[in-house]
C-alpha cells in the first residue's frame, strides 16, 4: 500500500478554486439568498391557511444553508491551509456577506413562524416534508422570541461583516502570518511559524518547551494591544446584540447553540468543581516524573515519560489510528482507511498554515475532511483519532435531511473523546509492548484529563470573568492578563508553578476569537465527560452497544443535550452526581498511572 498523502483534495468541492463552476455556485446562492429573504419576509405569518407556504419557505431556506455551509467549508480549508494566500483572505471576506444574507433569511423565517398557536404548530411540523425537522423548527422558534425587529436584525447582519466578522478575520489573518524564532538546545536557531506551537509545548525536552514558550510569547505580548482589541470588540458586540435582544446573560446565546439548559452546565462545573483533585493528581504524578515540585504552564501537557515507541512518522500514525480502530470498531477502521485512501486528511508540516486542528465537511457531497499540522507526537496522533470521531459523526448522518445533520458542539465532542478512547485501548491491547512503552501509554490514556478537568474550566472560567467585565465597559489588556491568571490559579491551585502561568493565553487560543459561537470551550469538557459515560457502556456491553451508540450520534441533530441522553442512556444531565460518576470513572486509569510511575522510582 502506498504511504499516506499528507497532503488533501478539495476538487470534490469545486473542481478549481475561482473556476466557473465556483462563480456560478456563488451567483446561484447569492440569487437564492436575494430571492428567499424576499418571499419570506413577504409572506404572512404562520397561520391555518398558509401551513403549505411555510413548508416551502423551510424547505428553500434549509437548502441554501446546505449550499452556504459547503462553500464555507471549501473556503475554510483553503485559508487555513494557505493563510498567507490574498485570494482565499478575499473569498472569506466575500464569504461573511453571503452569511450575512442567510442570517437576515433565518431571521424573515424565525419571525415568520414565532407566533402561530400551538395547533397551528403541531399541525405544520406534522407534514411529511418536515420528517426529523421539527427539532430545528423549533429551535428556529425560539431564538425568534429573543430577537430585535427583522429591521435590526438585517442592519445587525450588515454591520457585522465589517464588525464582529472582521475581528474574527483579522485574528486569522494575522496568527496565521505570525513564526518566532526558536534557540535549541544546541545553539541552532531557526524561524518557527507559530501554527507548529503547539507541538513544540509537548516536546520532551523542557528546555525546548521553554525556549518556545518564551520566545513565541514574546510575539504575542508584542501584538497583545491589537488582540485585546479584538478580544474586547467582539465581546462588546455580542453584549449589545444581547441587550437589544432581550437575553439577560452572555450565557443565553451560547447555552442556546448547545442546545443544553443552564441547569446542566452548572451541575457540570458543580461536580468538577467539587473534584479538581482527579486532574490535580495526575499532574502531581508529572511533576515527581519531571524532578520538579510543581509545574509550569508550558509543561501541562508535556509527556514525562520516555516515548519508546518506534517512529511516529505519517504512516507510522496512520497505522496506529487504523490498527486501534480494527481492534474494537471495524466499521469506523474502514472508513478511516476510506479518508486516507482518498485524500481527505490535511497534515504536511509547512509555513503559512493556521494553527490548530479541525473537521468539516459538507452535505451536498457527504464527504468530510480533517485539517491539522502533523508534528510527530503522540498528541498528533491522539488529535488525528479526536478529528476522525468527528468526521465519522458526520458521515453517519449523510442519510439524513440537511437540517437533521446540524448537531452542536456539546454532542460533537462526545465523538471525538469517544475515538480517542478507542484509541488508547488499541494500543495497550498490543501483546507485543514492553513495560517501558505500556507505562508511556498509560500515561497517555491520561494525559488528556487534566486538560478537560482544569484547562477547559479555566477557559470557561476566564471567559465569564471578561464577559461580566466587559458589560461596564472595555477590559484593558492588563487586567485581561489578570483575570486570565486568576482562573489558572483557581483551577490548578498549588500544582501551577507561581510565575509559571501564562498571561497570554487569550491571546493564543483561536477558540476565543471564533465569532458565529461565543464560549466555545465548555462543550469540549461536556463531550469528554459524557463519552466517557458512554464508553463505560461500550466496556460494558462490548460491540453489542455500538448500535446504540451510532442512535446516540443519529439523534445529534434532532433533540436537546438533555433529550438525546435521556433517551440513549436513561440519564438526567441536571443531576451533578451524573457528572461526578463520569469524573470517577477516570479513578481507575490514574490509579494505573500511578503505579506505573511507582514502578520507575
Amino acid at each position: 500500500m502506498a504511504a499516506p498523502a499528507t497532503t488533501w483534495t478539495l476538487e470534490s468541492y469545486f473542481p478549481t478554486f475561482d473556476g466557473p463552476e465556483h462563480r456560478a455556485f456563488l451567483q446561484t446562492l447569492a440569487a437564492d439568498l436575494a430571492s428567499g429573504l424576499q418571499t419570506t419576509a413577504a409572506t404572512a405569518p404562520l397561520d391555518a391557511t398558509n401551513a403549505d407556504t411555510w413548508v416551502q419557505r423551510f424547505l428553500a431556506w434549509e437548502d441554501v444553508t446546505a449550499r452556504l455551509h459547503h462553500l464555507s467549508s471549501y473556503l475554510d480549508c483553503l485559508g487555513s491551509a494557505d493563510a498567507a494566500n490574498e485570494a482565499y483572505q478575499s473569498a472569506e471576506a466575500a464569504l461573511a456577506q453571503l452569511q450575512a444574507g442567510l442570517s437576515k433569511l433565518t431571521t424573515a423565517l424565525e419571525c415568520g413562524l414565532r407566533d402561530a398557536s400551538a395547533e397551528v404548530w403541531d399541525a405544520f411540523i406534522a407534514d411529511e416534508r418536515l420528517t426529523d425537522a421539527a427539532h430545528t423548527a423549533g429551535r428556529l422558534r425560539a431564538s425568534a422570541q429573543q430577537r430585535m425587529s427583522t429591521e435590526s436584525e438585517a442592519l445587525a447582519a450588515d454591520l457585522g461583516v465589517d464588525g464582529i466578522s472582521a475581528w474574527g478575520r483579522l485574528y486569522g489573518t494575522l496568527t496565521g502570518k505570525m513564526s518566532f524564532p526558536l534557540t535549541w538546545p544546541d545553539g541552532r536557531t531557526e524561524t518557527v511559524p507559530m501554527s507548529q506551537r503547539r507541538s513544540l509545548l509537548n516536546h520532551p525536552d523542557r528546555r525546548v518547551r521553554a525556549a518556545a514558550f518564551t520566545s513565541s510569547n514574546r510575539v504575542w505580548e508584542a501584538n497583545e494591544d491589537t488582540l485585546g482589541a479584538a478580544l474586547n470588540a467582539i465581546a462588546g458586540t455580542r453584549h449589545t446584540l444581547y441587550a437589544r435582544r432581550g437575553q439577560p446573560h452572555f450565557l443565553d446565546a451560547p447555552l442556546h447553540d448547545a442546545a443544553l439548559s443552564r441547569a446542566s452546565l452548572e451541575a457540570m462545573m458543580e461536580a468538577i468543581q467539587n473534584q479538581t483533585e482527579v486532574g490535580r493528581r495526575i499532574l502531581r504524578l508529572n511533576a515527581r516524573l519531571q524532578g520538579t515540585p510543581t509545574l509550569a504552564w508550558y509543561d501541562l501537557s508535556a509527556p514525562q515519560l520516555k516515548d519508546t515507541l518506534p517512529a511516529l512518522d505519517w504512516p507510522r500514525a496512520t497505522a496506529l489510528v487504523e490498527s486501534a480502530f480494527g481492534a474494537a470498531y471495524p466499521d469506523l477502521q474502514a472508513y478511516f482507511r476510506h479518508m486516507l485512501e482518498h485524500r481527505w486528511i490535511e497534515s504536511e508540516k509547512r509555513p503559512n498554515k493556521r494553527a490548530g486542528a479541525f473537521a468539516t465537511g459538507s452535505a451536498l457531497t457527504r464527504e468530510e475532511r480533517i485539517y491539522m499540522t502533523y508534528g510527530g507526537t503522540m498528541e498528533d496522533v491522539t488529535t488525528l483519532a479526536h478529528e476522525t470521531g468527528h468526521t465519522w459523526h458526520s458521515h453517519l448522518l449523510n442519510s439524513l435531511r440537511p437540517c437533521a445533520q446540524d448537531y452542536p458542539m456539546t454532542l460533537a465532542e462526545t465523538a471525538s473523546t469517544f475515538a480517542e478512547k478507542l484509541l488508547f485501548d488499541g494500543l495497550l491491547a498490543d501483546p507485543n509492548l514492553d513495560a517501558a512503552q505500556r507505562a508511556f501509554l498509560t500515561a497517555q490514556v491520561v494525559s488528556h484529563a487534566p486538560s478537560y478537568l482544569l484547562d477547559i474550566p479555566v477557559r470557561f472560567k476566564f471567559e465569564s470573568a471578561f464577559y461580566a467585565e466587559r458589560q461596564s465597559g472595555l477590559v484593558p489588556v492588563s487586567r485581561i492578563k489578570e483575570l486570565m491568571v486568576e482562573a489558572q490559579r483557581e483551577m490548578f491551585g498549588d500544582v501551577l508553578e507561581v510565575g509559571g502561568e501564562d498571561p497570554w493565553f487569550w491571546a493564543s487560543k483561536l477558540h476565543f476569537y471564533i465569532t458565529d459561537l461565543s464560549f466555545y470551550n465548555f462543550p469540549y469538557t461536556f463531550g469528554f465527560l459524557l463519552s466517557s459515560a458512554l464508553y463505560q457502556e461500550f466496556k460494558h456491553e462490548g460491540a453489542a452497544f455500538l448500535p446504540r451508540y451510532e442512535k446516540f450520534l443519529s439523534l445529534t441533530g434532532r433533540a436537546t443535550c438533555e433529550e438525546v441522553v435521556r433517551q440513549s442512556l436513561g440519564r438526567d444531565l441536571t443531576d451533578p452526581a451524573f457528572w461526578a460518576e463520569a469524573i470517577n470513572a477516570i479513578n481507575p486509569q490514574v490509579d494505573a498511572y500511578a503505579a506505573a510511575v511507582d514502578a520507575l522510582s
